[in-house]
């Protein structure tokens, strides 16, 4: 995992296995961001797109990956 840079890290806010991305951005190398999604469980965030932040994901690769 501290290869896994530069990764932002998105979790459901009440997703049951927020502490899997909890523990998975603790070992990330940097540059690395937690984002937690509000109102959003674990599954959620495959396919209903209206919750995905994705002006997050596209500020975070811009400043990053540039």
């Amino acid at each position: 995992m501290d290869r896994a840079a530069a990764r932002p890290v998105l979790v459901g806010e009440h997703a049951h296995s927020r502490y899997f991305s909890e523990d998975a951005y603790a070992a990330a190398g940097e540059p690395k961001e937690f984002y937690t999604v509000p109102d959003a469980g674990h599954v959620d965030l495959y396919d209903k797109t209206d919750l995905i932040p994705f002006d997050k994901l596209e500020e975070f690769f811009a400043k990053n990956l540039a």
